[in-house]
């Protein structure tokens, strides 16, 4: 029982292999991106011990949880309950907060309503989500988005001549037929000549019912002002889509709520008070700061709230995040903040015997921070927990007490074990890892000349402190810094405002369907179905197998889904396509002697050989460079790893033009050899005469940046200005900066 016994595992690309991962360890997988690791740890170990701990149900619970399919393995014994903390994005909406998300702010809540004065009520009082908390105002968002009469309103046209410029109100519509059809307005008469009865009318008027002829009959239809049903059919509303979204916001105007003061509460929750503070002046503060506060609070009725908060708040601190405030928006938080956060829930539980899963979690994080995740994961082995991590850090691998190698390289030529044991046996080995954790990448030894200077002035967004900076052209760029520092505030906002061209590649996740893949998401599979309509005189269409061409029998999955209730779904290949996905039909027509479905099982690789056509042989080169050549054309984005999905994203852009590019974190989900391939990349578009600005912390990348901007000197309030422009030889020099620091202990100088 002292080990995770896998037996015989077949999941992905693992080729039947089998493992013993000790128990109560620190036990990193690490490997090249799509050599297997995610596909042993998540896909067959957490995945099973969900699964067995969702069979301890009754079956009416388990038909109300998530299914987790049984791995294709002939066993996995020894398992103990897991808990996964991903690095999938927080999310959620305009009212969730990083306050809400860690339950801290419902224990401030609870604490508001039981020690604060004047008495407001209880802790739902204090909720800008419940109606009896929130600003009646803005409704708890803390901000007022109103309709710009400017943008919406041509005042020098009438009804008629389509005076209202808002997205379907046009003439015609049943939203413009509810003004030119309520006989409140001469509908020839121009804006500007209206009275001022009229203007509110129209603005803002209640009138009798409009009358509409339709098919089904007359219906009548409330008159309503224009500001008001905008109000009600948009800004009410939480927009959905993208689209939706940017059509609204190009009308509208937001400013913060005027009663709240962007607050989010009404008056009465605002007006109680703890030592002279209300609840909205603790929750904008620092954790860090807010901690002193907190510890403060002496109430004899307080004690085991105001221990419950500083317990999560220290935690919050702790992992590096203690420059964020409660009411910071989770929308806005990176995928490396995200995953940290989830950890404060786990960090104060007294569980033992349980299993650990981490996917990669220094993402985001400075050299300095990564330390600070050793020190938790320690932690939680210490307790008596089993960690499990895939990672690609050299600081992290480091303080494994056992390794797991998988190799030798990705996809079809991956899926193995080539080794297993402790962090001195890894240097000795002859594995990809191995050899890198031996050689340690030099400094450049010469930089670039820029060609001319992007600066960026006055920059006060978030925690800028008036920052003015020279971003070099035709030169390699790294922004880097303590999370927190303001790097993704200056190059993702301030920069890209002012730079809107520019090509951006960043950490928004890839849509990760069973319907897409390497072809369709980087534009190549239009390309291939316009040539194969072409050889066959049909239509384009005919080729997707998510349109005309699919098989009927499974609409073009390839594979039939069996859905039975509360047990696993089992799926299997379709009879009448065999998987291939198209009509019989669709396949008969060639290109070259192939049909679609042989293209689409072609690597990238194999596919670079067949096109020879300039648009597909440019999308192949690009995703060929950056190290995807062994995946499949067809193979759905929902089986690729964080790091394949990443360099996908970037092979999606390369063969974009633009002088400008811009990276966040490109190295996420990298292994130290996929870095090479990512420096390899970053150069040819450089020498190429573009520019290349990159958000990073690895220290491989540093060293091998023309220029480095590094912002600090630590994070939030104690951040926001730039420590250090220079080469990397001369950030060697440099005092006050981690980056710089960090660095000298790289390349072994004190």
């Amino acid at each position: 029982m002292s080990h995770i016994e896998i037996t015989g595992a077949r999941e992905n690309n693992l080729k039947n292999i089998s493992l013993k991962i000790p128990k109560k360890q620190i036990t990193v997988f690490t490997g090249v991106s799509g050599s297997g690791k995610s596909s042993i740890v998540f896909d067959t170990i957490a995945a099973e011990s969900q699964r067995q701990l969702n069979e301890t149900f009754t079956t009416f619970v388990r038909n109300r949880l998530p299914k987790y399919g049984q791995p294709d393995a002939d066993g996995v014994e020894n398992l103990s309950a897991a808990v996964v903390i991903g690095q999938q994005r927080i999310g959620g909406n305009s009212r969730s907060t990083v306050g809400t998300i860690t339950d801290i702010h419902s224990l401030l809540r609870l604490l508001y309503s039981r020690i604060g004065t004047p008495p407001a009520g209880y802790s739902n009082a204090f909720s800008f989500n419940d109606p009896a908390g929130m600003c009646p105002e803005c409704e708890g968002v803390g901000r007022k988005m109103t309709l710009d009469l400017d943008r919406a309103l041509d005042r020098s046209k009438s009804l008629n001549e389509g005076a209202m410029l808002l997205p379907n109100f046009g003439v015609g519509t049943w939203f413009w037929k509810t003004f030119a059809h309520s006989g409140l307005f001469d509908n020839d008469k121009k804006l500007a000549d209206y009275t001022e009865s009229e203007w509110e009318t129209l603005l803002r008027g209640q009138g009798p019912d409009v009358m509409f002829e339709t098919q089904g009959g007359t219906v009548p239809q409330k008159y309503e002002g224009l500001v008001d049903k905008f109000d009600r059919i948009y800004i009410r509303k939480d927009i959905d889509t993208k689209a939706n979204r940017e059509a609204l916001l190009e009308f509208v105007s937001t400013r913060t709520c005027p009663l709240c003061r962007g607050a989010r509460l009404n008056q009465a929750a605002l007006a109680c008070r703890i030592d002279g503070r209300n609840i909205a002046d603790l929750a904008a503060m620092e954790a860090r700061h807010l901690v002193d506060v907190v510890a403060r609070i002496d109430h004899p009725i307080a004690a085991t709230m105001v221990a419950a908060v500083l317990e999560r708040l220290r935690h919050l601190v702790s992992i590096g995040l203690g420059y964020l405030s409660l009411d910071r928006a989770t929308t806005t938080l990176s995928g490396g903040e995200s995953q940290r956060i989830k950890m404060v829930r786990h960090l104060g539980s007294s569980l033992t015997d349980m299993t650990y899963i981490f996917d990669e979690p220094t993402v985001g994080l400075h050299p300095r921070d990564v330390r600070r995740m050793n020190g938790l994961l320690r932690e939680l082995r210490d307790k008596g927990n089993t960690v499990l991590v895939v990672e690609h850090d050299r600081d992290v691998i480091e303080i494994a007490d056992h390794v797991v190698d998988v190799g030798p390289h990705a996809g079809a030529h991956g899926g193995e074990i080539v080794y297993e044991g402790g962090v001195a046996g890894l240097h000795r080995a002859g594995t990809l890892t191995g050899r890198h954790m031996r050689h340690n990448r030099p400094l450049k030894a010469g930089f670039r000349e820029p060609t001319g200077t992007l600066t960026v002035t006055g920059a006060t967004a978030h925690n800028l402190k008036d920052v003015t900076v020279g971003f070099p052209t035709g030169v390699l760029t790294v922004v880097t810094g303590v999370a927190g520092s303001g790097k993704s505030t200056l190059v993702n906002e301030v920069f890209l405002a002012r730079h809107p061209d520019a090509v951006v590649i960043d950490q928004s996740a890839v849509s990760r369907s069973i319907r897409s893949n390497p072809a369709t998401y980087t534009g190549l599979m239009d390309e291939i179905r316009r040539l194969f309509a072409k050889a066959g005189g049909v239509s384009p269409a005919l080729f997707s197998f998510n349109s005309k061409g699919a098989c009927p029998q499974c609409q073009g999955l390839g594979i039939i889904y069996t859905d039975l209730a509360f047990m696993d779904a089992v799926t299997s290949t379709c009879e009448v396509c065999q998987g291939r996905r198209f009509r019989e039909e669709v396949l008969r027509h060639t290109l070259r002697g192939r049909s679609i479905s042989d293209v689409l099982e072609m690597t990238a690789g194999e596919a670079a050989e067949f096109f020879t056509e300039p648009k597909p042989a440019r999308v192949l080169r690009a995703v060929n460079e950056v190290g995807l050549g062994y995946l499949k054309l067809g193979q759905p984005l929902s089986s690729l790893s964080g790091g394949e999905c990443q360099r996908i994203k970037l092979a999606g852009e390369l063969h974009k033009t633009g002088s400008v590019y811009v990276m966040d974190e490109p190295t996420t989900g990298l292994h130290m050899a996929d870095v090479r391939h990512l420096l390899t990349i970053m150069d040819s578009l450089v020498d190429a005469g573009n520019t290349v600005i990159a958000i990073e912390h690895n220290l491989d990348v540093v060293k091998h940046a023309d220029w480095i901007v590094d912002l600090g000197p630590d994070g939030g309030d104690q951040g926001g200005t730039v420590v250090f422009e220079g080469t990397p030889r001369q950030l060697l020099e440099a005092a006050g900066s981690f980056t710089a620091e960090y660095l000298r202990r790289d390349l072994g100088q004190p």
